[in-house]
């Protein structure tokens, strides 16, 4: 009958779909959702909670890592070209309408091309307007705003590599092409890193990272605000800080420190390491020379001694 026929397809069948009271299906379906539990130390209430709060509050926040500034501008063909050569990092290459395509201009244009640098072209006046004083002859580079390292992490480099430190501290070299010499010489004798005053002393600026042959970029550099108290965080994390000095207690040649974890203080041009660092350091070390010649460079002063001291490190 149609009657019965209704009611036999209105009946529903129990099954595993439908769960009845008692097994447990509607309790695992009220906890759907509600994941792990959270661990001890991120439970609001806990005990564990609060004590990792409290760390928190007492460890040293690390300073955010500064930058030079503004990005800066090199300047002319010959200067553009060798720059884009060692792989100073470049944001856009610029060049004036109407400028003469010579070997230098096609050469530029050819290394920005494979470096996959924006070539831009503007007018004179712009240009000028963008560049400010100085013989452009037409082609200009922007080069970003350079990135410090925190002079801790330079500890931490050495760490990675399971290598005893060696950082090269610059105290107040104004020159930045002096900057960047020692700081190419940091990189080709495996130094961690160099530390730079954040002032009254040279920068990252166009002139250094061209100096540097673009090791700039392949070795960090850290600011630090008081070059003295960064030098004592190093002696007691366990460097010896040895300073350059024409007047040092120890000559290069009798030098026996260059294969622990070692800081070496490189003076400024003339006037030599300030009275502070040198009172700091542990040890004064210098380079003996032959005619009496006062003192070297800071740039080959720092290659003179770093070549010895990768010597002394050589297995």
């Amino acid at each position: 009958m149609a009657g019965n026929s209704q009611r036999k397809g209105s009946v529903k069948k129990s099954g595993k779909g439908n769960p009845t009271a008692g097994s447990g299906g509607r309790v695992k379906r009220g906890l759907e959702g509600r994941g792990p539990t959270p661990k001890a130390k991120d439970r609001e209430y806990h005990k564990a909670h609060k004590a990792s709060k409290r760390a928190e509050k007492a460890a040293p926040a690390r300073p955010k890592r500064r930058t030079s500034g503004d990005a800066e501008w090199i300047i002319g063909r010959n200067p553009v070209v060798e720059s884009l050569r060692e792989g100073v990092p470049v944001n856009a290459l610029y060049v004036a309408e109407g400028a003469e395509r010579d070997g230098r201009l096609r050469e530029a244009f050819q290394l920005a091309a494979d470096r996959g640098i924006k070539l831009l072209e503007v007018t004179r006046n712009e240009m000028d307007r963008m560049v400010g004083a100085g013989v452009h002859q037409g082609l200009a580079a922007r080069i970003p705003a350079y990135e410090y390292a925190h002079a801790d992490d330079l500890l931490d480099a050495a760490a990675v590599n399971a290598e005893k430190p060696l950082i090269v501290a610059v105290d107040h070299v104004t020159d930045p092409r002096n900057l960047g010499a020692i700081i190419r010489s940091a990189a080709g004798f495996g130094a961690h890193g160099v530390v730079i005053p954040e002032r009254r002393a040279a920068g990252m600026t166009a002139a250094a990272w061209k100096t540097s042959a673009g090791a700039a970029a392949r070795i960090p550099v850290a600011q630090t605000v008081n070059l003295t108290r960064q030098l004592k965080a190093y002696q007691e994390a366990g460097c010896m800080v040895v300073g350059l000095a024409a007047d040092g207690d120890v000559t290069l040649p009798e030098f026996d420190l260059g294969d622990g974890p070692l800081v070496l203080v490189v003076g400024a041009e003339g006037d030599g390491l300030s009275r502070l660092v040198a009172e700091t350091c542990d040890q004064l070390l210098s380079i003996p020379m032959a005619n009496q010649l006062e003192s070297l460079n800071a740039g080959v002063a720092a290659s003179v001694a770093l070549y010895a001291i990768s010597e002394a490190r050589r297995p």
